[in-house]
């Protein structure tokens, strides 16, 4: 179940060597499920998630005695906010210029202080005790969060979207798990051709669950295409990959909305140029970082805590 996050959990307290600042960060879904270091907030009763993530952030400069920075990604109206927090309760938001230099100084303070390898525990723990919804939030807020960070291609950003992915395949999302799938595989389809074939394989499972038939179009076009392309590298060493790969074909020229069982012995596809195939969007942007906006901004004496 979601707890309500306080700075004395044990383990929960960012390291005071995190340099320059205590960097923390939060995430707000698009339903307004609220994160704060890895930590799915309760909300009660109607209670903004602006105030719950100034509330949380507040509690832990009061306790640490210091300013404390935040980096809140906000899904519900794409955007992102920097703020720096103080013991006071008070708070502002500043433009990312006048933040940390983008890049390994930033990156290493906001993961100093909560390691992502953390954050994926309690997300399989939540998981494995079918809190699916947590887990969900929680992947998704890591994932937005390593992206911003690193970049989509990073490591870790990938290994956080597939966990995504996976999540919503449990979830019975499989629109949601395809289009993040799909992503992990593209990726690796440019940098990693070997490490590309179970990606493939996982994204082609979730898009076998799609009953919307432009989705099927569209998702299916795309992976035919990458599975083209592995065949063409002696990638598909196993009968399973080619039947897969025979069931999308399959699947595409009927224009059924439903995967039917794969043709014993696959016939060679007929090869799609990059040109041809419509490759689904990226994560929709975010807005840039700018200064004050209202709602993250607090002024001595507001409620807080």
């Amino acid at each position: 179940m979601p707890h309500a996050l306080t700075p004395r959990e044990k383990g929960n307290l960012p390291a005071l060597s995190a340099q320059p600042l205590i960097r923390l960060d939060a995430y707000v879904a698009e339903d307004g499920s609220t994160v704060v270091n890895g930590h799915l907030l309760t909300m009660g009763g109607t209670r903004p998630p602006n105030e719950a993530i100034l509330d949380a952030v507040a509690m832990f400069a009061r306790t640490l005695g210091t300013p404390v920075a935040a980096t809140v990604i906000d899904r519900s109206v794409r955007q992102v906010a920097r703020l720096r927090v103080y013991p006071d309760g008070s708070s502002r938001t500043i433009a990312e210029e006048e933040d940390l230099p983008p890049g390994r100084e930033r990156t290493t303070a906001e993961e100093e202080a909560f390691p992502p390898l953390a954050r994926v525990e309690r997300i399989i723990q939540h998981a494995q005790r079918e809190e699916l919804h947590a887990a969900f939030v929680l992947a998704g807020a890591l994932r937005e969060h390593l992206t911003l960070r690193r970049g989509a291609e990073d490591e870790l950003s990938l290994e956080a979207r597939a966990i995504e992915a996976y999540i919503a395949y449990r979830r019975g999302d499989y629109t949601t798990s395809t289009g993040l799938a799909l992503t992990v595989a593209r990726i690796r389809c440019g940098s990693d051709l070997h490490r590309a074939v179970p990606e493939v394989v996982r994204a082609t499972a979730a898009w076998q669950r799609l009953r919307d038939e432009a989705q099927v179009a569209t998702r299916g076009r795309e992976l035919l295409h990458m599975w083209q392309r592995l065949s063409a590298e002696g990638m598909l060493r196993e009968p399973s990959h080619h039947a897969m790969a025979q069931a999308v074909r399959s699947r595409i020229e009927r224009g059924s909305p439903y995967a039917q069982a794969p043709a014993p012995a696959p016939a060679p596809a007929a090869a799609l140029t990059a040109a041809q195939v419509q490759f689904a969007p990226e994560d929709p942007p975010l807005a840039p970082t700018r200064r004050g906006i209202l709602r993250f901004t607090r002024r001595t004496g507001r409620r807080h805590g």
